[in-house]
């Protein structure tokens, strides 16, 4: 073997392809009534491969996990202590368009939360819309109307 078979061997590229996993936050909900459940959740998923950190939140029934994991993992995970989790369904009420609407407000929500639910926006002919849009500083005919 000469010098360029050398090289040859050590510039070739691997073919098979590797599962990076990226690093994500993964939110679940999880009821926990005592510190006996919180501490079976959170050492059942702090013992995962990949896991950076684990943030248990009782009272807002949140589990809050970092790391290089598979949201499903995580999930089944903490389902196999026996509770019964979801992710995390709600997110900030600021950010929803209509919050108090009843497919979004959830009374079992924490506070400052919705559910997070495709909100329809309102339609641009609807007349309330129209007279706002008509009085608006971007209308240029608005000083004429007035």
């Amino acid at each position: 073997m000469g010098y360029l078979d050398h090289l040859s061997n050590l510039c070739t590229v691997n073919t098979r392809k590797s599962k990076n996993k990226v690093m994500q936050t993964v939110e679940i909900k999880v009821k926990m009534d005592c510190d006996g459940c919180e501490r079976r959740v959170k050492h059942a998923v702090s013992s995962m491969k990949g896991v950076k950190s684990v943030d248990v939140n009782r009272k807002q029934s949140r589990v809050m996990v970092s790391g290089y994991v598979k949201p499903n993992k995580v999930l089944e995970r903490v389902k196999s202590t026996g509770k019964r989790a979801e992710f995390w369904p709600y997110v900030p009420y600021n950010l929803v368009y209509y919050p108090y609407v009843p497919q979004a407000y959830d009374k079992k929500a924490p506070s400052g939360f919705v559910k997070n639910v495709a909100q329809a926006l309102p339609s641009p002919n609807a007349p309330v819309e129209r007279l706002t849009a008509l009085f608006s500083d971007e209308n240029p005919n608005a000083c004429t109307i007035m």
